[in-house]
């Protein structure tokens, strides 16, 4: 699709893939939301709006939830439907009521849409592999026409590359060339003409979360608050009281100055472009707003675009080759130290920085982007093998960041440990060529005993 060709379509449909052509039947538009949970900038449902008020017809949106979801927690499940609970309220305001399913996404999804006589279903682009699946089994069972909308990016996934970019820098000038394409003001949810069929009560989400049975052994995180209008004023925050000075402090754990956006970014509840253009009119030092829209945008994207391409993401497999044979070649090193998966996750190691990191992690839900490097490195030098070092990494950050279960952290994990996006550097036991952090070098960028002592890890002087 060219430039030209997009400006002759609507802002949702230039965003949108179609992936099945249903029979031409009339009948009701459905919006299935599994990676964008809200109501406003949101492309996808901006979408099948439009399919239905073209088509005269009634709209809903669903959601439907996998119990067997990985790596999810009562701390991921919580939070994200008590965001759920604000998006349905804002649905229902506009007439468009979110219908609540448990079960296996894609038969859940088949089996609703079949008793409504759907015309048109409308989702989320997701590059993870499961969400792929699902959606890809409903195109193949589901007689409608299946339209998929990439409302994460800014730039829109596959339109920014239809191959694996090798690195940030060959993405950038990529995604440069379209944003003044998508770097655009959504219009705002309308109230929707035409009433859902038949009943569509209040879901009860409390009953939903008990349901899921969860892992409680993570605990909701109690310092930040799910939900659309939480989200908002979290990105008015970081305007106003951190972008300011980004740049300088944002590597500096001690200093507070990250956006703490993630968690929302991660489940939908923020968009990504409402950020990019909050940011783009911040008045505040260029250099600032460059520095923040580059990893909201180029990293984020370049993220997307290394999950979709690579579909052994989570695998040394996905590692460049050049990273493989140097990790390789140094299988047999002796390591400083081999920890059990206990002590890692107790954040029971001799390095108070990693702990104090993991604690951090455990106790919040959050990681600062920083550590989050030096954490997945260290890791690397405390396993038997590049294999074990992965599988732990993607463990706990899966199972305890709010944020985990994401391109994001599989991408970083990745760069931390197989130079992903990444370039060879000068040849060390344990790492080979593949980029090492050490204690030392902390010391030399931040305060590393104030950051442990906060988190209660130093047990030095």
């Amino acid at each position: 699709m060219t430039s030209s060709d997009r400006h002759t379509l609507s802002a949702p449909m230039s965003r949108a893939r179609l992936l099945r052509r249903g029979s031409d039947r009339p009948g009701p538009v459905l919006y299935w939301m599994h990676r964008e949970h809200r109501a406003e900038d949101n492309w996808g449902l901006l979408l099948a709006q439009d399919l239905a008020a073209e088509r005269g017809e009634a709209l809903a949106a669903v959601h439907c939830l996998d119990p067997a979801y990985p790596s999810a927690t009562l701390r991921s499940f919580a939070f994200l439907l008590k965001g759920l609970r604000e998006t349905e309220a804002r649905l229902r305001a506009k007439n468009i009521p979110l219908l609540s399913r448990l079960g296996s996404p894609p038969a859940e999804i088949v089996r609703l849409a079949r008793e409504a006589g759907l015309s048109a279903l409308v989702t989320d682009f997701d590059p993870l592999r499961h969400k792929r699946a699902w959606v890809e089994a409903v195109a193949r069972d589901l007689d409608a026409d299946i339209w998929e909308v990439d409302s994460r990016n800014v730039a829109p996934c596959l339109l920014a590359s239809d191959k694996k970019e090798w690195a940030a820098r060959t993405l950038r000038p990529k995604i440069h060339r379209l944003l003044p394409d998508f770097l655009e003001e959504p219009r705002p949810l309308a109230a929707h003409p035409r009433p859902w069929p038949g009943a569509a009560p209040a879901v009860d989400w409390d009953t939903t979360l008990a349901a899921l049975r969860p892992d409680a052994s993570v605990p909701e995180a109690d310092w930040i608050v799910p939900g659309e209008t939480a989200a908002a004023e979290a990105l008015r925050s970081f305007l106003a009281e951190r972008l300011a000075r980004y740049h300088k402090e944002k590597n500096d754990p001690n200093k507070g100055a990250v956006s703490l956006l993630s968690p929302y970014l991660h489940f939908g509840q923020l968009s990504s472009l409402r950020a990019a253009l909050a940011v783009s009119r911040a008045a505040v030092p260029a250099e600032a707003r460059d520095v923040f829209l580059e990893e909201l945008v180029v990293r984020r994207e370049l993220a997307d675009n290394f999950c979709f391409h690579e579909p052994r993401y989570d695998s040394v497999e996905g590692f460049p080759a050049w990273a493989r044979a140097t990790l390789d070649k140094h299988r047999a090193d002796t390591r400083p130290a081999i920890y059990s998966p206990t002590d890692l996750e107790d954040g029971r190691t001799n390095d108070p920085l990693w702990n104090a990191a993991q604690l951090q992690m455990v106790r919040s839900g959050h990681m600062h982007g920083w550590l989050r490097m030096y954490w997945a490195k260290k890791i690397l030098e405390w396993s038997a093998s590049p294999e074990a070092a992965l599988e732990t990494a993607i463990r706990l950050n899966d199972r305890w960041l709010l944020d985990g279960r994401d391109p994001n952290g599989y991408t970083g994990i990745a760069w931390s440990l197989g130079g992903v996006h990444d370039r060879p550097w000068g040849e060390r036991p344990v790492f080979g060529t593949v980029r090492c952090m050490t204690f030392r070098g902390a010391r030399g960028k931040f305060d590393v005993r104030a950051f442990a002592r906060s988190m209660g890890a130093w047990t030095g002087d």
